[in-house]
């Protein structure tokens, strides 16, 4: 995917060019038209409650809720015609309203409890955290004694719905979503761009879904079937959905308070290559189904993509098998790694679960030494790839910047050559990489200011928290990673963070989604005028 064609790089420029006024009430009625056939979701949760007899009115009413709101937001009576403007505001709100709605089940559930979601703030982080795919958690305690199956499916299923797209999965199933479903797509998928895998932009939505759901299932499929064959005794059909439902998206919450920890090294093993799919670009497997499998060697960004895993992990793997990559000794960790197969899949699977933003975790890499936690806080900026449900910066605009400067290096001791950057052997747009570098700035720069409020915050209300711990929190909600070191490190939770903390990393989270641009132009007084 060329970043040549992505609507983001280029989302200012659009919206200065426009002389119409935005039209609002067309980007409410279409959010309440996604929000209204959203409520459908909640009866799988619902269905889960009635079987194990436990927050049945908590979904029934979370139901009703979402299927009022929806209604509402769509007698906003909408322009049949969906503007540029529109669209973006259209995104942006939808995954507002969503995440909002979202916090109703949990906010029901936790009344009169004792639950730490029983609080607005913490329902709404939980909930943004869901639908965003970052996994970042307010629950202090995850088991079934303190939350019921129905509602740790529906923290698993935000993150499902969340992963491809709501609005990707909205264009794909609504015909009203047909026009402007482009640009639409555009504004959500993760990345610089989507490509166009077939004539009708809604049957290249339900293509990439349809690649999604196939390997959702096949992973729900493996993962029982190492249950059933006695190789994963505590992954039963419950735990199987659940972690297929959050691998895909690289998401990373799960049902069990130690994460992928609880289970045997098989099933360890067998979510790598799920993780590693779902960093991929999904319109590469449709290339390759569709007997093109050339595409996936061809591509430099896959390439670049699988080089960075395997440099990272032969390092981590390196320093985890010679002991110097453990800081502190605990239950799980033995004092020196003697094994090459436990330093490889404990390299492999947490490299990959931080590049991909899927945040899951087999160990607690917070008891790594300081070279090790520096190369995990590193790839936690690399990210996916164009067109993958990971997040953060991406590989394929890491690509481009790498190949720009060394085309600055050449033309520096040449600079009469004509030397324009390539992927793939075409050329890209110099005002792509303009983009490419604008965003990358940007998003380094949101990143420092936010670590530096998170920190003036906690020392406004006397919440003691080292410069790693805030740094890879932030780094973790913006680029919707989920666990960060320290205190926020993959067993633990954001739970001890001030609301006001918590609030900002519930906005980073929603903007880190979505590439920061098409939310911040929100904000511009350029953009709602004439």
């Amino acid at each position: 995917m060329i970043p040549a064609t992505a609507a983001n790089a280029n989302v200012a420029s659009k919206w200065s060019s426009s002389r119409l006024r935005v039209d609002w009430r067309t980007s409410i009625g279409l959010v309440g038209t996604v929000v209204k056939y959203l409520s459908a979701t909640l009866l799988v949760p619902l269905a889960v409650a009635l079987f194990y007899g436990r927050d049945v009115l908590t979904f029934a009413i979370a139901f009703l809720i979402t299927v009022i709101v929806g209604l509402g937001l769509e007698r906003v009576e909408p322009d049949p015609d969906l503007g540029t403007r529109e669209g973006f505001l259209m995104v942006a709100l939808t995954w507002l309203v969503v995440a909002l709605v979202g916090t109703v089940p949990y906010l029901l559930a936790g009344m009169g409890t004792g639950s730490t979601l029983a609080h607005p703030i913490n329902a709404l982080f939980e909930s943004m955290s869901g639908f965003t795919t970052t996994g970042a958690t307010m629950m202090g305690e995850i088991s079934f004694t303190q939350h019921s199956h129905a509602l740790l499916l529906w923290r698993q299923l935000t993150q499902w719905l969340g992963g491809m797209g709501i609005v990707v999965l909205a264009v794909a199933i609504l015909p009203e979503l047909s026009v402007g479903g482009a640009q639409l797509m555009d504004a959500e998928a993760p990345g610089p761009g989507i490509e166009k895998l077939t004539p009708r932009i809604a049957e290249t939505a339900r293509v990439l879904w349809l690649v999604y759901l196939g390997f959702t299932v096949l992973e729900m499929v493996l993962l029982y079937g190492l249950h059933l064959g006695g190789l994963a005794p505590n992954m039963e059909l419950y735990n199987a959905v659940s972690h297929a439902l959050t691998t895909l998206p690289t998401g990373g919450f799960s049902p069990e308070a130690r994460s992928i920890e609880a289970f045997s090294a098989a099933v360890q093993w067998l979510i790598i290559p799920f993780m590693i799919a779902a960093g991929a670009n999904f319109a590469l497997f449709w290339h390759a189904l569709t007997g093109n499998p050339e595409k996936l060697t061809q591509d430099t960004e896959f390439r670049s993509y699988v080089g960075i895993i395997g440099v990272l992990t032969a390092v981590i793997a390196g320093l985890l098998f010679t002991g110097a990559g453990i800081e502190t000794v605990t239950d799980a960790v033995p004092p020196i790694i003697g094994q090459v197969e436990d330093a490889l899949r404990h390299a492999l699977f947490n490299v990959v679960s931080i590049i991909t933003t899927t945040g899951f975790a087999n160990m607690d890499f917070t008891t790594w030494s300081a070279p090790a936690k520096t190369i995990l806080l590193f790839a936690m900026f690399i990210g996916g790839s164009a067109g993958s449900t990971g997040s953060a910066v991406k590989i394929i605009r890491w690509v481009v910047i790498v190949k720009s400067l060394r085309r600055e290096l050449f033309t520096t001791v040449h600079p009469e050559a004509v030397s324009p950057v390539r992927l793939a052997g075409r050329v890209i747009d110099e005002r792509a990489i303009r983009g490419i570098y604008a965003f990358t700035l940007l998003y380094v720069a949101l990143f420092a200011f936010a670590s530096l409020l998170i920190v003036i915050d906690s020392w406004r209300v006397g919440y003691t928290i080292s410069t790693l711990e805030a740094t890879s929190a932030i780094a973790s909600t913006l680029g919707n990673v989920g666990p960060g070191f320290g205190a926020v490190g993959p067993m633990n939770n954001y739970l001890d963070f001030p609301a006001t903390s918590k609030l900002l990393m519930t906005f980073l989270m929603w903007i880190g989604r979505l590439e920061i641009l098409p939310v911040l132009v929100l904000l511009t007084p350029s953009y709602w005028r004439t």
